[in-house]
């Protein structure tokens, strides 16, 4: 995907290997609420009043006199949090694509109802963000350094004196931690997590990965690749870092691995193949990158794709590398390649 073009490597790699969140400091929860996503947007939050803490992925306790009401967050961040009721002030990362509708990244989130500090990486406007009065920015991270995603490096120090940052990690973990992590900061910013929507949710997704682990065992012999797309190259992901990824083969899935040294370039997270070695991983089914700036698979036009098995067999499928942190949003992650392989027939 395209994704890759203008960002330094490790950044890049995030980009075209997945969406996966990290951090090296221990997981603390703070605050308040057990609850999980309800998929629906609807005004869930309690209002809470009082002095406010949270022990965010870095280790870093942020204590406020009063619940945050004016959020910022990443659009990724900002959409879990509108599953459960919580409605962010502004958002940076993809929120808007060219003609103007809601990006894959924003799920549900009327964009129109946010300001927008920055669309694509690089972009941050401290003037909008001093603007909105901030008491909380919240992100997430792909490295055990603390880096928030999508906060410019040239601009952070005067971001950071603005207001107090939350960081969630997305980086070499299983996939139901981060979306824990991000339930029990909903509930500290006062959404109801035991809406039943909210609980609905939780339980959906639970069933979706019985379903995903019984599809795994059923069709031991299918091999699935997970693959990103530019218009000069292709990159294969490994699964060592990437929360879904990681999960998924948790469940059982049995996912192409390109070595280590293969990786060194992307960063650890994936390798890139150019068009006419494509074909290097024989693979059952493809599991392709859905982000606006991916190059997506029906406007892939190298003969080389369209001569894989996989393609031909129809057996190609979309990937959310930076899912939305809530039960709701993805649940469909899990049940759209549980009937991949319910599906598919071995075409290696």
């Amino acid at each position: 995907m395209s994704h890759a073009r203008a960002l330094p490597l490790t950044r890049r790699g995030l980009l075209a290997a997945g969406g996966t969140l990290g951090l090296g400091a221990a997981l603390a929860a703070c605050g308040g609420g057990q609850g999980e996503d309800s998929g629906s947007g609807k005004g869930t939050t309690a209002g809470r009043s009082g002095p406010w803490s949270f022990t965010d992925d870095r280790g870093t306790t942020v204590k406020l006199d009063k619940v945050p009401a004016n959020i910022v967050a990443f659009t990724g961040v900002g959409a879990a949090l509108y599953d459960y009721g919580v409605q962010v002030k502004g958002v940076f990362g993809p929120t808007r694509t060219k003609d103007g509708r809601a990006d894959v990244q924003a799920g549900d989130m009327d964009v129109s109802k946010v300001t927008v500090l920055g669309n694509s990486w690089g972009q941050f406007s401290i003037e909008k963000y001093a603007a909105l009065a901030p008491d909380v920015l919240i992100s997430t991270m792909f490295d055990s350094a603390g880096t928030l995603w999508y906060v410019p490096d040239e601009s952070k120090k005067k971001i950071a004196q603005l207001a107090p940052s939350v960081a969630i990690s997305v980086y070499d973990r299983q996939l139901t931690r981060p979306l824990q992590r991000v339930w029990e900061l909903a509930g500290s910013l006062g959404a109801d997590m035991k809406a039943a929507e909210v609980t609905a949710a939780k339980k959906r997704f639970e069933e979706a990965s019985a379903r995903l682990r019984a599809a795994a065992k059923a069709k031991p012999g299918l091999k699935v690749l997970a693959g990103s797309a530019s218009d000069q190259l292709f990159y294969v992901s490994g699964t060592n870092l990437s929360v879904d990824l990681e999960y998924f083969k948790a469940l059982g899935v049995d996912f192409v691995e390109p070595p280590e040294s293969a990786k060194k370039q992307g960063g650890g997270w994936y390798e890139s193949l150019s068009w006419e070695n494509v074909d290097k991983y024989p693979a059952d089914i493809i599991m392709m990158d859905d982000r606006t700036s991916a190059l997506q698979p029906a406007d892939i036009t190298k003969a080389t794709w369209r001569r894989l098995p996989a393609v031909k067999a129809g057996q190609v499928i979309a990937r959310s590398p930076e899912p939305i942190l809530s039960y709701g949003k993805c649940v469909p992650l899990l049940t759209g390649l549980a009937e991949a392989l319910e599906k598919a027939k071995k075409v290696r």
